[in-house]
C-alpha cells in the first residue's frame, strides 16, 4: 500500500535557492549571447545579441534579480572569464570603447524588470525600448570620451545598430508580454 504522505514529484526550489540560481542563470544567458558577435570594420562596437538578452533577463527576473544578474555578469568578465563579446574578458574591456554599454547593462535590466508587465504589450514594448535606450546612452557616453566627441560616438556606436536594435526591442516585447516576471525569484522584489 502506498503512503499518502509521500509524493513522487520534486519539490520546487526554495526562495533562498532560486534567487542565486536565477542570478547566475541570467548572467550565463547574457554571456552566451555575447558569443554571437559580428565585428564591423567601421566601428569598435561589434553586433551582438547582448542587448536582447539583457532586456529579456531584466523582464524575466525583475528589477533586483535582473540587475544582480548583470552585475554578476560584469564581475565574471572583469575577473577574466570569457563573458564579453567574442570571448573577451578583463577590466580593460570595461574601460574601453564598449565599456559604457557593458556598464549600462545592470541599469537597463533593472528598468525593464521594473516596468515590463505580463499581458500588456505596450508596457513591455516601452520597457524594452527604455532598456535599449539606456544601453545606448551608456555606450555612447563612454564612446564619446574614448573617441573625443559625441557626434563621432553616435556615428560609431548607435547609428549602425538602430534598426537591428529596434527589432530586438520588438522581439523582447513580444516575448515578455507572454511571460514577464515568470522567473522572478521573489514576487515581492522588482
Amino acid at each position: 500500500m502506498s503512503n499518502p504522505n509521500t509524493s513522487t514529484t520534486a519539490a520546487p526550489l526554495s526562495l533562498p535557492l532560486r534567487w542565486p540560481l536565477a542570478i547566475v542563470g541570467g548572467a550565463l544567458v547574457v554571456a552566451l549571447s555575447a558569443q554571437v558577435a559580428v565585428p564591423l570594420p567601421f566601428t569598435p562596437v561589434p553586433m551582438t545579441l547582448q542587448g536582447l538578452a539583457v532586456i529579456l533577463v531584466g523582464g524575466t527576473l525583475g528589477a533586483a534579480a535582473g540587475a544582480g544578474a548583470l552585475a554578476f555578469y560584469l564581475v565574471m568578465g572583469a575577473l577574466g572569464l570569457p563573458a564579453f563579446a567574442g570571448g573577451a574578458a578583463g577590466v580593460a574591456k570595461l574601460l574601453g570603447p564598449t565599456g559604457g554599454y557593458l556598464l549600462a547593462f545592470p541599469v537597463a535590466a533593472a528598468l525593464v524588470g521594473r516596468f515590463a508587465l505580463r499581458g500588456n504589450l505596450l508596457r513591455c514594448f516601452l520597457a524594452s525600448l527604455l532598456g535599449m535606450v539606456t544601453i545606448h546612452a551608456g555606450g555612447v557616453a563612454q564612446l564619446a570620451i574614448v573617441t573625443g566627441g559625441l557626434d563621432r560616438a553616435v556615428a560609431l556606436g548607435t547609428a549602425p545598430f538602430w534598426i537591428l536594435d529596434f527589432l530586438k526591442v520588438v522581439i523582447a516585447a513580444l516575448v515578455l508580454v507572454k511571460g514577464a516576471g515568470r522567473l522572478r525569484p521573489d514576487p515581492r522584489v522588482g
